[in-house]
């Protein structure tokens, strides 16, 4: 008995351990996002004021000036337009080319390693010719450039993460619905697309995150009324200084997206990102 006893305290104690470790984590992740919150609902005298004011009358004037005084709603709608448009052109060109690497070998190994490649050049290498493309086809300061630009890092990231997911699915379910009947076609769409829906959703959420935080070439590619969120939120800091209230108040509508699709497809993602893991 004093043995089990024993063991019951140290389980518990080593509970209440992890409790801790894994509560003082969260807190280092979340006090940072917290912050901002605050920021965002104070003058400027408080957000400035050091040591920290703690309790203070909360204002909505950051919010009323991000989108009054410096036209954020258009930034917000320019960039949700580009990440989703450049994750839905990037998620079907992926999986069909995914799925021809993975079951035809198309152009080998070498072409899959190229591919990856791209994935691992610096953005700036791509920043002049990307940039010499869309002058050329005048695509400059439009959505659409960015849409196409944005691809050039997007596809071979997607691509290789749906590889794995498609390799996944065993290659007899296919095989049973020829027999049935269906075309190679057939049966892409309705076994293998649904079988790797949680890998093509999960794989939707990163690329939609990367491109709603991309910076380089959203600042070369566009002007003030195709500008991103992310310029926006640069230019912010003025010859006055940053001005702390209204870009904190920036960077929370910054994180709703991300927050709320992250959220919404929770299940998926989990299932995506081990889901590739498994033979």
């Amino acid at each position: 008995m004093l043995k089990t006893g024993s063991i019951r305290n140290r389980k518990i104690a080593a509970d209440i351990a992890t409790y801790i470790l894994l509560s003082i984590f969260s807190l280092i992740i979340l006090l940072p996002i917290l912050w901002i919150v605050r920021l965002s609902f104070t003058t400027k005298f408080v957000a400035y004021k050091i040591p920290p004011e703690w309790f203070f009358k909360p204002i909505l004037d950051n919010y009323r000036s991000l989108f009054v005084d410096y036209g954020f709603g258009q930034f917000f709608y320019n960039s949700l337009v580009v990440a989703i448009g450049s994750t839905a052109i990037a998620i079907p060109i992926a999986f069909f080319a995914a799925y021809s690497f993975n079951r035809f070998n198309t152009g080998g190994r070498s072409l899959q390693f190229g591919i990856l490649g791209l994935q691992m050049l610096p953005p700036i290498v791509l920043s002049l010719p990307i940039f010499v493309l869309m002058k050329t086809f005048n695509l400059l300061n439009t959505r659409g450039g960015l849409i196409a630009s944005y691809l050039s890092f997007n596809l071979p990231f997607v691509i290789w993460m749906l590889m794995g997911f498609i390799e996944s699915i065993p290659v007899e379910l296919e095989e049973a619905a020829k027999i049935d009947g269906a075309t190679r076609f057939q049966a892409v769409i309705r076994i293998v697309f649904p079988l790797a829906t949680p890998g093509i959703m999960a794989s939707g959420v990163l690329s939609f995150i990367l491109c709603w935080n991309e910076f380089l070439f959203a600042l070369i590619l566009t002007a003030k009324k195709t500008s991103t969120v992310p310029i926006a939120l640069a230019a912010m800091q003025t010859e006055r200084g940053v001005m702390l209230g209204t870009l904190a108040a920036a960077m929370c509508f910054a994180i709703i997206p991300m927050l709320a699709l992250s959220i919404a497809i929770q299940k998926y993602m989990v299932r995506g990102l081990t889901f590739g893991a498994l033979k």
